[in-house]
């Protein structure tokens, strides 16, 4: 075998290999395969897992998911029917059902995402706008917890009635779309309100309100403070009252159980000798009132000099 046949074999053995890599691809279980020729479909989808075969060259293999694709929506600004302006962001899970018509209709993911955007951010529109506020807020009418002292608006704001709610209206909005997913091949299993929120203005002013709800309520409760606080030091005044008046009565009873006794004894010693009675109690009376440089104007006939007129 001479060097030309060995290339010439070379060559023919390399383009059979190209050939049969251009006609073989692999379809994973979580892929869905159509087949294009000259950018037409042909044949029926391929979902089946494995080896399979085309016509190399000529046609080509579009693959698609088949599991569930997240689809994540932008935040809309939507005014309620009750005229709040507010943010709504959405998201929704949805997979490719029908991938021949998906194929036809949006080609790639890339198109069913925009189209997707297209129906759920209209129907997402439509319907909260049809509702007021606190239906698109709130789910159920479960009882909320309220701080005392709130302000009448937020009292009607925590009593207001739901009848629609939040759950039933993001499974309206996914009954609508549903209807117009399946042209474009596309199943729409679930979609959810995923954040609410006040545009800048509305939230400005409700964070406002709020502040002076709590002004108000700190104001309440400081006021309540100071209201018990006199309360306490009167009742403290009233008690030290009451204690230092019994203990004045206390002291005035004993001082005066005292004095009496004292009288007593006086009386009894004065009845025993009144003259050395008389005598000694003079005596106290002298040395009280008279000092080292006193002077004493007396008639000598009187009670109180006469027992220094006895003094030789």
């Amino acid at each position: 075998m001479n060097q030309s046949t060995i290339v010439a074999i070379g060559v023919v053995a390399f383009v059979l290999l190209l050939v049969l890599s251009g006609s073989l691809y692999v379809v994973n279980e979580t892929e869905q395969v159509i087949i294009t020729q000259f950018g037409r479909p042909v044949g029926d989808p391929i979902k089946s897992a494995g080896l399979h075969f085309k016509i190399p060259f000529v046609q080509k293999v579009n693959v698609f998911e088949r599991r569930w694709i997240e689809w994540d929506g932008y935040p809309n600004q939507i005014p309620t029917k009750d005229k709040k302006y507010i943010w709504v962001d959405t998201y929704a899970r949805w997979r490719i059902e029908d991938p021949l018509l998906f194929f036809q209709s949006v080609r790639d993911e890339r198109g069913a995402q925009s189209r997707l955007d297209d129906i759920l951010d209209g129907e997402t529109r439509n319907f909260i706008a049809a509702y007021p506020l606190i239906e698109v807020v709130r789910a159920t009418n479960r009882e909320m917890a309220a701080e005392e002292g709130i302000s009448q608006i937020g009292e009607k704001r925590l009593t207001a009635e739901v009848e629609v709610g939040r759950e039933a209206i993001s499974a309206m909005i996914l009954k609508s779309a549903s209807k117009l997913t399946p042209s474009l091949g596309i199943e729409l299993v679930d979609v959810r309100i995923k954040r609410i929120n006040y545009i800048e203005d509305v939230r400005r002013k409700v964070y406002d309100r709020m502040i002076s709800e709590r002004h108000q309520i700190a104001e309440k409760s400081r006021s309540e403070g100071r209201g018990r606080s006199a309360e306490i030091i009167g009742e403290k005044e009233k008690e030290l009252k009451k204690i230092l008046s019994e203990a004045y009565k206390q002291a005035e009873e004993i001082k005066g159980k005292a004095d009496a006794e004292a009288a007593s004894i006086y009386a009894s010693a004065y009845n025993r000798d009144p003259e050395f009675y008389s005598f000694v109690t003079t005596l106290n009376v002298y040395r009280k009132t008279l000092g080292k440089n006193s002077s004493l104007v007396t008639s000598t006939d009187g009670d109180f000099f006469r027992y220094l007129k006895k003094i030789r």
